[in-house]
C-alpha cells in the first residue's frame, strides 16, 4: 500500500506523447482524483516525429503539432503546467519539487521524461554551433538556418539524419552525410534496407560517406571544417543525429533502478510501487512480446506504455504488449517497420526495390519475426499480423507476389 495521501494528485512529469496519453487514459479508466501534467517546454504537449519531416520543411504549421487544445485539458479536469521543470523527487514525502520552488504532492507518479540527443564529444564540438533535433525550438533554429544553397553536413546516418537530408534536398541545400559505421542505418536496419536508402539518397544528390568517424571541428569565417581523420569537409550548418540518451537523472537521484533507462515491469512500475516510467526514458525489464530487456524509442511504445501505467494505477487488467513498430518518411517514401530484426536468418524481398515499392520480411527458423515495408501499407498490415502471431510462412511464397499475403495469413501459426 502507498504511504502517500490517497487524495493527492496523480502527477505526470513529461509533456510528450507518453505523458499526455497517460493523463487521458487515466480519465478514461475512471481515475476521479486530480491529475497534474508537468511539461518542461512552454508549449502544449506535442508530437515530435514531424519535427524532422513536415515541420522542418515548412509544410506543417506549429499548431498541427499539438496533441490537444487547452480546452480539452480543462474539460478532462487535467491541470497542465507548461514551462515547468521537475528538479527533485522526494519519495519519502510523496512530493515533486519544481524549478520555480513550488512543490507538487503526489499519490502516484508517472515519469515520461523522454530523452536528450547524444552530443558529439570531439575537439571543437562545443564551438561548432551543432544543431540537434528534439524539440520545437531545435526545429525552428534549424529551419531558419536551412537556406537554399547552403552546405549542410549531417553526422549520423540513422533515420533522423536521413530524414533531415531529405528535407535539405527539398529545400535546395547541398547535403552531406557522415556515418561512422560501414553502412547507413547499421544499428536498426538490414543490409538490404541500408543499400536501398543509400541509393535513394545518392540519386537525390546527397553526398554520403560511410566509415567516417568525426574527429574534430574548426570554425572559421567561411563556416565549419569537419575532420574525419586526415579528411576535411566544409559546411555552413552541422546537424548531429547520433542517438538518444534516456533522461534518467531525476529517477537516479531518487534511488530508482536504472539500466540504460528507468527499469520497469510489465505494468510500467519502477522499483518504487508508487512510481511508473513510460516512453523513451524507460526500459522494459522483460518486454511482454519480445521476452528480452529492451528500450524502445517510438510513439507506439509510448502510447502502449501509457495505457499500461494507467491500467495499473486504476486497478484494471494490464494490456499485453504488441510487436514494436516504427516508421520513417523520406522523399516520397513511407517506410513502416514491425518487429526487431535481431537474429533473423533469412531476408525475403517481396517486390523490386528499384520500383520504390517493396517489402522485406525477416525470417528466423521459418517464422516471420520482423518486416519493413516501403510504400506498401497493405503489406505492412499483413506483416503486423504475421509477426504478432509468430507465423510460420514458406519463404518462397512470401516472396511470390502472385500469392496474396492474406492467403498466407490463413496458414496455421
Amino acid at each position: 500500500m502507498s504511504g502517500h495521501a490517497a487524495d493527492a494528485p496523480i502527477v505526470i512529469i513529461g509533456g510528450g506523447q507518453a505523458g499526455d496519453e497517460a493523463a487521458f487514459q487515466l480519465r478514461q479508466l475512471g481515475a476521479a482524483g486530480p491529475i497534474v501534467l508537468i511539461a518542461e517546454e512552454p508549449f502544449l504537449p506535442y508530437r515530435r516525429p514531424p519535427l524532422s519531416k513536415t515541420y522542418l520543411t515548412g509544410e506543417a504549421e506549429i499548431g498541427t503539432l499539438f496533441l490537444r487544445t487547452p480546452e480539452t485539458y480543462a474539460r478532462a479536469d487535467i491541470t497542465l503546467l507548461t514551462g515547468r521543470r521537475a528538479v527533485l523527487i522526494d519519495r519519502a514525502n510523496g512530493e515533486v519539487r519544481l524549478d520555480d520552488g513550488s512543490v507538487a504532492a503526489y499519490h502516484k507518479l508517472i515519469l515520461a521524461l523522454g530523452g536528450t540527443p547524444r552530443h558529439l564529444a570531439v575537439p571543437g564540438a562545443a564551438e561548432a554551433g551543432i544543431h540537434y533535433l528534439r524539440t520545437i525550438d531545435d526545429a525552428q533554429a534549424l529551419q531558419g538556418a536551412m537556406q537554399p544553397g547552403r552546405r549542410l553536413l549531417i553526422v549520423g546516418g540513422g533515420y533522423v539524419g536521413l530524414e533531415v537530408a531529405a528535407v535539405a534536398v527539398k529545400r535546395g541545400l547541398r547535403a552531406t552525410v557522415l556515418e561512422a559505421a560501414p553502412r547507413l542505418l547499421a544499428r536498426v536496419a538490414s543490409a538490404e534496407i541500408s543499400a536501398f536508402y543509400d541509393q535513394v539518397h545518392r540519386d537525390a544528390g546527397v553526398d554520403i560517406h560511410t566509415g567516417a568517424s568525426v574527429s574534430g571541428f574548426v570554425r572559421d569565417g567561411n563556416g565549419v571544417s569537419v575532420a574525419c581523420g586526415h579528411v576535411r569537409y566544409d559546411a555552413d550548418i552541422i546537424v548531429a543525429g547520433i542517438g538518444l540518451v534516456p533522461n534518467t537523472e531525476l529517477a537516479e537521484h531518487a534511488g530508482l533502478l536504472i539500466d540504460n533507462g528507468i527499469l520497469v515491469d510489465s505494468g510500467c512500475h519502477t522499483s518504487d510501487p508508487d512510481i511508473f516510467a513510460i516512453g523513451d526514458c524507460s526500459v522494459h525489464a522483460e518486454h511482454d512480446f519480445l521476452g528480452t530487456q529492451v528500450r524502445l524509442e517510438s510513439v507506439p511504445n509510448a502510447i502502449e506504455q501509457a495505457k499500461k501505467a494507467a491500467a495499473a494505477i486504476c486497478g484494471k487488467p494490464i494490456p499485453r504488449a504488441a510487436p514494436p513498430w516504427f516508421w520513417s518518411e523520406q522523399y516520397d517514401l513511407n517506410l513502416q517497420m514491425v518487429g526487431l530484426i535481431a537474429g533473423y536468418d533469412r531476408c525475403v524481398l517481396r517486390g523490386d526495390p528499384r520500383s520504390r515499392s517493396f517489402s522485406a520480411f525477416y525470417v528466423q527458423d521459418g517464422r516471420v519475426i520482423a518486416a519493413d515495408s516501403v510504400n506498401r501499407p497493405q503489406d505492412f498490415m499483413a506483416a503486423k499480423r504475421m509477426v504478432a502471431g509468430r507465423m510460420h510462412v514458406e519463404a518462397d511464397q512470401l516472396g511470390d507476389e502472385a500469392v496474396p499475403l492474406k492467403q498466407l495469413l490463413t496458414q496455421t501459426a
